[in-house]
């Protein structure tokens, strides 16, 4: 089926109660034995372990990624943390992109150190500086495409066979780009991660992750066993958002990533702006991947560097009327933030940049606000 109709139907859960259409929400946190003490055939015994509502929510993220089995968590970075966990041991090294969420820097620079697993970066997008930053200890590669907040464009294809070569593990954060515009399995990625709280849920009020892989990837009864002990779970009000929201996901994606489109196009040239990132454009570095790689659209996130540093890029912001100035990104409503300072001056942002998430808004109204601010 088209990846709208699962977003639809793969999470459905069949109420032989009452016959709801919508699925019904299961707050129990424990459930009941047969009488000879053994687990009833649906198989739920305990919420951590696994609930109706998680296991609806499971279904349809693996159907639109294309994998085997997902796995729903508290938080994108309780999934990433999951899979570390399971994939790396002392010793090991991780090769993360140059551009790269700074939760996963801090997490592998402030935690990881304590159990000797190592880290460096590369420039994912060329293939050569990829190479040469690998180490016999290599265990793992994380990619992010398109990579937070300079919008890189990784050919996971040519990465999944430098790491098959290697027996690594890959990785890929597919949040920004999700299934509906990239799968990276498809591409020959072992691991897909998701920050669900984005995209997925669409309205900024739910919290959540996922993994995604294959079934006969033999790592999955390792992170369904770490995720279990680790409880590190979404309770069954979250699962039952996403559910939900995932039904419209497909059109609000479609509909933030033309919009995004049409106003980056706007803003080249502008006088007040230095750089539009943003891999529709013709001139992106990475266009050419993009386009072999992305489908439908290349997606709802831009950033743009202003001309007059930090000072002016934050003056801009505060003179937007629609955008609200926040964190995050994924939401029926426009945001925009200034990377820099967000990340705690992690100085891999530069101090001009903003990073702007595309609502459902019309775009014509987003850039007269955006033009208004630049003005």
């Amino acid at each position: 089926m088209d990846i709208r109709t699962l977003a639809v139907h793969a999470g459905t859960i069949q109420d032989e109660t009452a016959g709801a259409v919508t699925n019904p929400i299961f707050l129990s946190t424990t459930f009941e034995r047969s009488p000879e003490g053994q687990i009833r055939p649906k198989g739920f015994v305990y919420t951590r372990d696994t609930n109706p509502n998680r296991q609806a929510l499971e279904k349809v993220i693996a159907a639109m990624e294309g994998g085997g089995e997902a796995l729903a968590f508290s938080s994108g970075m309780a999934a990433v943390l999951t899979v570390f966990q399971t994939v790396l041991k002392p010793g090991d090294h991780v090769l993360i992109s140059d551009d790269c969420y700074h939760g996963v820097v801090h997490l592998l620079t402030e935690r990881y150190p304590q159990w000797q697993v190592s880290f460096s970066s590369a420039d994912m997008t060329n293939i050569n500086s990829l190479r040469n930053a690998l180490r016999p200890e290599t265990k793992l590669i994380m990619v992010e495409t398109p990579s937070n907040p300079q919008l890189k464009i990784t050919d996971l294809a040519a990465v999944a066979a430098l790491a098959k070569e290697r027996g690594i593990t890959t990785a890929c954060d597919n949040t920004w780009a999700t299934p509906l515009i990239t799968r990276p399995m498809d591409f020959g990625i072992d691991i897909v991660i998701h920050s669900t709280t984005k995209y997925f849920g669409g309205h900024s009020d739910v919290l959540g992750g996922a993994v995604v892989v294959r079934k006969e990837n033999p790592i999955l009864p390792e992170l369904r066993d770490f995720q279990n002990v680790g409880g590190a779970v979404p309770s069954p009000f979250d699962c039952w958002l996403l559910t939900r929201s995932i039904a419209t996901m497909p059109l609000r994606v479609m509909q933030q990533s033309t919009s995004a489109a049409i106003i980056a196009q706007a803003l080249v040239g502008h006088k007040k702006i230095e750089k539009v990132f943003y891999p529709g454009l013709t001139d992106h570095i990475n266009h050419e991947v993009a386009a072999r790689q992305m489908k439908n659209s290349f997606g709802a996130m831009l950033s743009v560097l202003l001309h007059g540093g930090q000072k002016e890029a934050l003056a801009f912001a505060s003179r937007l009327k629609i955008f609200r100035h926040a964190t995050s990104l994924g939401g029926v409503e426009s945001l925009i933030e200034h990377r820099l300072t967000a990340e705690g001056n992690h100085p891999k942002s530069p101090d001009n940049l903003m990073r702007v998430s595309i609502g459902i808004e019309h775009p014509d109204d987003l850039l007269k606000d955006l033009l208004q601010a630049l003005a």
